[in-house]
């Protein structure tokens, strides 16, 4: 699975795909396994007890109190606390410089202006806070893991690497990782306690990075509620065109798409909703439990099928923008900003002041809300969740153990959470000089907007919160009251936050599948074409791969 943070600078909106974030990919967490029929333990795998040695403990930090508190769900789901303004007097949760002057050289991805190197204000005042120095070095996000097996092969990694998840099979993680350093020694049960920020990471957001029984990767972007993504709709058309927003089934969704389209007038009901539609539908898992004992994959369901009849049955309909039909993404945002579009789908982090920010700008009326979570026939909604956290950081094992735990003191800062003072520098930089405090919350100054990026957060960083940008604390009023809904009815899917890498003979065997699915449900092909391409999928590849799986759940289990 892809997942992508709800940081202060990135939005997933900008950078969430498709089919490649949910259709045909993995949650993750943990396991790496081996092939049909084999009984040893393959370069990744890793068993629940050897987890259970190499996870920190939880020990949660009590230094900052949330205006909007946490809700606990379903399926160990709870919502993100929300912040409507920084604290007045942020709590201190460092007492001294974590550093000890050395120089670290990174690498981590980034969605946007690269900033400069040199004469960046940021840098200069994190790097001084820190007493060390960190070279930062982020690269274009969309090609940044295409980027990362030159570097294994040279062996030229950085000191510190973040690998976000769908990078691993790419890498073949559970062989590539020995190249880095195994902190279970370090940060293992009790072992993390001297690094207190760290212990405030919740321990299910560290199981992605167990390999081989032992702890690699150092989390960021965690969250009980990482779910991929789901559907938006543009609150202040939907009034103005009299319908409600209360939508309960897909029956209401349809109805919906004839009263909001008017193709003479530029204006279409729906933009690409593939594949969050699936949630509806009941699909939330790539493999299932099937009726005879054996799995079942997704493509094999009734609910994939009932999915992309009711896309198909949309576009028929021409509620569908036709930019959306030809498969056009990449102006998506403003279609929706603009509203040719009343609702669209994607990742959950679009709900935040920088977009609201965009979309005022073109229409002062503009909200965008996320449809509560429901179930196309009116039955009980599901929506999939994620494993903790999807992004890891990794050290270069050619560290010396004083470097390491200079890094690990420098990571405990970074990760210091949100309303601290350590935040505040790690996300917004100098006060006065990139950020002043504006209505209670932090804002970049022109300085700040060049020089400060999402960088060192990539290494690592605290639980996620909901905040305030831009002044629009509306906005996180609202996207709080939605995960609160949202997380009663999550679900687990099978082999859940289990870090399943694939043989390479099979990464490609459901492009077919994935491409008659876009025929499909843009009314190109027919059922009975997906039908015929599922079965291409057996007979290349697909039954081979539903024993791969069922050995790992003989083995290891389901993640449940």
């Amino acid at each position: 699975m892809t997942w992508f943070p709800r940081t202060t600078r990135l939005s997933r909106r900008a950078v969430l795909t498709g089919a490649a974030a949910v259709a045909g990919a993995l949650t993750t967490g943990g396991l790496t396994a081996c092939g049909p029929g084999d009984k040893t333990n393959a370069p990744g795998t890793t068993g629940a007890d050897e987890l259970k040695r190499a996870l920190p403990k939880y020990i949660p930090s009590t230094s900052v109190t949330p205006d909007i508190p946490s809700v606990t769900g379903a399926a160990g789901a709870a919502s993100d606390p929300a912040f409507l303004s920084y604290p007045a007097n942020p709590a201190q949760t460092v007492a001294a410089k974590p550093g000890a002057g050395g120089v670290f050289s990174t690498r981590t991805p980034l969605w946007g202006a690269i900033p400069p190197s040199s004469g960046n204000t940021y840098y200069d005042a994190v790097n001084a806070a820190l007493g060390s120095t960190m070279t930062m070095q982020p690269a274009d996000g969309n090609t940044y893991v295409d980027t990362l097996p030159a570097l294994f092969a040279a062996g030229k990694l950085p000191d510190w690497l973040q690998i976000p998840s769908w990078g691993n099979q790419k890498l073949n993680l559970g062989t590539a990782v020995e190249q880095f350093v195994d902190l279970t020694p370090y940060l293992s049960g009790d072992n993390v306690a001297q690094y207190p920020n760290l212990a405030n990471i919740p321990s299910a957001a560290w199981q992605a990075g167990v390999w081989n029984g032992k702890l690699y990767g150092i989390p960021s972007f965690s969250s009980p509620n990482n779910f991929p993504g789901y559907l938006f709709y543009r609150k202040d058309l939907l009034e103005a065109a009299g319908v409600s927003p209360d939508l309960k089934s897909a029956d209401d969704l349809f109805a919906a798409g004839k009263q909001l389209t008017d193709a003479n007038a530029g204006r279409w009901a729906f933009d690409d909703l593939w594949p969050f539609l699936l949630f509806p539908y009941g699909v939330v898992s790539t493999w299932n439990p099937g009726p005879d004992g054996k799995l079942v994959h997704q493509y094999e369901t009734d609910g994939i099928v009932e999915a992309m009849s009711f896309a198909a049955r949309l576009a028929k309909a021409g509620y569908v923008h036709p930019d959306a039909l030809a498969g056009n993404t990449g102006n998506g945002q403003q279609r929706f900003w603009s509203g040719k579009v009343a609702i669209g789908a994607g990742g959950t982090g679009a709900m935040d002041g920088d977009d609201h920010k965009g979309g005022t700008a073109a229409n002062p009326a503009y909200s965008r809300q996320l449809v509560k979570v429901f179930s196309a026939n009116g039955g009980t909604p599901q929506i999939q969740l994620g494993p903790g956290a999807g992004w890891f950081s990794y050290l270069n094992r050619k560290l010396s153990d004083k470097q390491i735990r200079e890094a690990l003191a420098i990571a405990n800062f970074l990760a210091a959470p949100y309303g601290s003072k350590e935040y505040l520098l790690v996300n917004f930089g100098a006060a006065d000089v990139d950020y002043t405090m504006t209505g209670g919350n932090p804002v970049l100054t022109q300085r700040g907007s060049k020089d400060v990026a999402t960088s060192y957060q990539f290494l690592v960083s605290g639980p996620q919160v909901s905040l305030v940008k831009n002044g629009f604390t509306q906005v996180v009023q609202d996207y709080a009251a939605w995960q609160a809904d949202a997380v009663k009815h999550a679900v687990r899917p099978m082999f859940f936050a289990m870090n399943v890498t694939e043989p390479a003979q099979y990464a490609s065997i459901g492009q077919q599948v994935e491409d008659t699915i876009k025929d499909v449900r843009s009314g190109r092909k027919s059922i009975d074409d997906y039908r015929a391409a599922v079965v291409a999928w057996r007979k290349q590849g697909g039954d081979e791969l539903r024993k791969f799986y069922e050995v790992i759940r003989e083995k290891h289990g389901t993640g449940q």
